[in-house]
């Protein structure tokens, strides 16, 4: 038998396996020609991160990418466009070096600039595929949007496009009343909206002021940031031209002076749906353009569009070519608030509460200016505060805290406001991303809200606590029903049997003796079933083992784990029971 020659590859020979198709990042940096900074800049923007190779050839302390990848990077225009840019630079420090200023204003005038169109392109074929990409893009730039500019790392035009961007978002979102969800968290505002029947959840912080300390890498944020805020435009600009609107929008500058963009953006909306429904065929015809702009200007300008009035607030117009009126949570979430007006106090989060009350069919206005109506207006139905009140109450008008609106939009009704008046201890506030069933922990309020809305007629917003049932009676009132029902069928069984009996006896006079033994056989035959019956469980054990056994490692733990993840789900469960228990409790003793 011949032996077989061991395999031997000279050194700089071809390789194989990982160590062809793998490389490090120092040897990735070494073939694009740039330095680290770039190279990550360059795979956040192409969407290239490192790989995991089963064998790794270098070894375990080094990071690794796939060979195409790198390939991929190297062919984008982009890499010889970040070249010349930083060429550039480097003649624009030579001009300062050699104190030639005028040169060197010159040529920061001139300095060359890229566009990430191609990149978007290819990394999202489609417009479903970049909605699906949609949460982190819209929670960083909304984070961003709420930072303070800081010299030298987060510059002023770039948070000023990042809030910009996050409103033109909103008002889309509110005017065609596509918001589903909204939970308030520690960590911020979490929004849930459905587009083209993709659901986007996005995080936004609180309106506080935010402390930013030395160990964030801003770079790579930024990075991120500018592919996001790319990526934000066209998918605005292709939702704004879905609904006929011109993109970008033009808004009222006295309204941007005062803050109050979201609400400039509505009255922009509703300008653009009067222009195109005032006469569609004379803006289709050639050479108007330039003056159905300068009507929408003269619109938004206040000159068309009186400022006080409330129509103009959120989308009021009745039709809007493009909008889907066929879904029915879009039409729910539009007639929620409808012919409630709403009034905001200076202590609540206006941005929020303007966001979602409109989504949801609500007229709402804030004090402060550029306001669409003041306080003294008597057509207001609710204020919102969150402070004790120092003022004379206004009649037929509800003071209630900013939960409630919250909780309404997630049981998509409205609720009574007995429990959120100003002062009041509030109900819990329940997340509509839980499943109450799945976790195995139903909370009281949950339970009162779904009994509401399934007797779909709710209690009058003055009822009060004592007047509405107890959850837990309504519990016990159904079992007592289901327990009369079995009594029902079994007497009814019952008498069926007897009957029975009845006509065997009366029917066959000789055979009941025969009759009386067998039934003496059967009852005896019954005690001993009932004495040799098995003990299911221990069958059903015995089972689960066995299975146990035939699986193989990997499923075994997976099962394993299923497990557990029970197991603890089930023991916080207790936990939360126990706290509930001690609460009640705790509340008795104060009370006696």
């Amino acid at each position: 038998m011949v032996a077989r020659k061991k395999h031997y590859r000279p050194a700089g020979k071809k390789k194989e396996g990982n160590a062809a198709r793998f490389v490090t990042r120092s040897q990735a940096v070494k073939q694009l020609q740039v330095n680290l900074p770039l190279f990550r800049k360059l795979c956040i923007l192409k969407g290239i991160f490192p790989r995991e190779p089963k064998k790794k050839v270098k070894g375990n302390h080094h990071t690794y990418y796939h060979l195409k990848d790198v390939s991929f990077i190297q062919h984008d225009p982009l890499v010889q466009q970040m070249r010349d840019i930083r060429a550039y630079g480097k003649k624009v420090k030579k001009a300062e070096a050699k104190k030639n200023k005028d040169r060197a204003v010159i040529l920061k005038q001139r300095r060359p600039t890229y566009k990430l169109d191609h990149v978007i392109l290819q990394r999202y074929p489609t417009f479903i595929d970049a909605l699906r990409d949609l949460d982190d893009c819209l929670t960083m730039v909304h984070l961003f949007a709420c930072l303070p500019a800081i010299e030298d790392r987060i510059e002023v035009k770039c948070i000023q496009n990042c809030r910009r961007m996050s409103h033109e978002w909103q008002a889309f979102i509110s005017r065609t009343h596509k918001l589903r969800k909204v939970f308030v968290s520690v960590k911020g505002i979490y929004y849930q909206a459905e587009v083209k029947g993709q659901l986007i959840t996005w995080l936004t912080p609180h309106p506080l002021q935010q402390v930013l300390t030395e160990d964030i890498d801003f770079n790579i944020m930024l990075n991120f940031l500018e592919f996001y805020k790319a990526l934000l435009a066209f998918v605005n600009c292709h939702l704004y031209r879905s609904i006929n609107v011109k993109y970008p929008p033009i808004l009222d500058p006295q309204l941007e002076a005062f803050a109050a963009e979201l609400y400039a953006l509505s009255r922009y909306f509703d300008a653009s749906s009067w222009s195109s429904e005032l006469d569609p065929q004379v803006s289709s015809l050639p050479g108007t353009g330039k003056v159905a702009e300068s009507e929408l200007r003269l619109a938004q300008l206040q000159h068309q569009l009186p400022s006080n009035e409330p129509g103009a607030l959120m989308g009021l117009v009745e039709h809007i070519p493009g909008e889907d009126e066929e879904d029915n949570d879009t039409m729910v979430c539009k007639g929620l608030f409808k012919d409630m007006k709403f009034f905001l106090n200076r202590e609540v989060n206006r941005e929020s509460l303007l966001f979602v009350i409109p989504a949801f069919g609500g007229i709402v206005s804030w004090k402060g200016d550029g306001a669409p109506f003041e306080e003294d207006d008597n057509s207001i139905t609710h204020q919102i505060v969150d402070r004790p009140l120092q003022h004379e109450l206004c009649e037929g008008r509800k003071y209630v805290q900013p939960q409630w609106v919250y909780d309404c939009v997630n049981a998509k009704k409205i609720l009574p406001t007995r429990d959120y008046l100003a002062g009041r201890e509030l109900p819990p506030h329940l997340s509509p991303f839980v499943d109450p069933k799945e976790e195995g922990y139903v909370p009281d309020y949950a339970l009162k809200i779904e009994q509401w809305k399934a007797a779909e007629i709710l209690p009058l917003p003055d009822v009060g606590k004592e007047d509405l049932e107890d959850p837990q009676d309504i519990a016990d009132i159904e079992k007592a029903k289901e327990a009369a029902k079995n009594e029902k069928k079994l007497k009814a069984l019952q008498e069926k049997y007897f009957e029975g009996l009845k006509e065997e006896i009366n029917g066959v006079p000789a055979s009941s003796s025969i009759s009386k033994t067998d039934n003496q056989i059967s009852a005896k035959s019954t005690e001993d079933r009932e004495e040799s019956d098995p003990d299911y469980e221990q069958i059903s054990r015995d089972n689960d083992e066995r299975h146990l056994k035939l699986m193989t490692k990997k499923k075994r733990g997976l099962y394993e784990a299923m497990k557990k993840g029970k197991e603890r789900k089930q023991e916080n469960v207790e936990v939360i029971k126990k706290r509930k228990r001690n609460l009640k409790a705790s509340q008795k003793t104060r009370d006696g």
